[in-house]
Formats: C-alpha cells, structure tokens, sequence
C-alpha cells in the first residue's frame, strides 16, 4: 500500500471481497489489486463476480501460490495481469499502468 502512495495513487483498502463490491454503489475504482488467496471469495471469485454483474475494473491479481492453472484462470475471467509475490515494485507499476491504459 505505501508503494502505491508513494507512486502517487490513491488508495482504498477492503476488509474482505464482500466489503469492496458494497462500496462499489458508492464508486468504481480504476483498478483493482486483488490477492487470490482472500478468505470467503478468492480473488478469481470476485473477478467472475464482477464479470456476471457487469462492472468492469481492470484487475490485477497478485499469489505466493502458483497452483497449476490459476494464471490461465485468472486471465480467462479477465485479469489483466497475474504476479507473484513478492512483487517487485516495477512489476506492479507497469501493471496497473498497463492495465489502466486499456481502459482509457
């Protein structure tokens, strides 16, 4: 989170999945970093939840596992990028840069 404010974003942090969709009735963030490993709904449920409702955020998701498959998964349902922890600081800046810029 610091790395990103000191990148100059801002930032919002969610107790649980099931907390970030409520605050979308308030507003739509311009990107999503999303752990896939979240208790309740993973970060690939909430990408699915999010493409079934329609919103769409660029997501990234970010894992300390790479199980077989996920990066496959994730990218089916709509992640723009799949890093692994821990993620370097560069790799996540030209990740949430890239994945903005398709949404411009």
């Amino acid at each position: 989170m610091r790395l990103l404010r000191a990148s100059s974003y801002t930032v919002e942090t969610f107790e649980s999945a099931g907390a970030f969709l409520a605050s979308l009735k308030q507003r739509i963030p311009d990107c999503l970093v999303a752990d896939l490993q979240m208790p309740s709904m993973d970060g690939l449920e909430l990408r699915i939840s999010l493409n079934r409702a329609g919103i769409a955020i660029p997501t990234i998701i970010i894992s300390a596992h790479d199980a077989p498959g996920s990066r496959e998964r994730c990218g089916t349902a709509g992640a723009e990028a799949y890093l692994l922890k821990p993620v370097q600081k560069r790799e996540l800046i030209a990740a949430i840069e890239a994945a903005t810029k398709k949404e411009s």
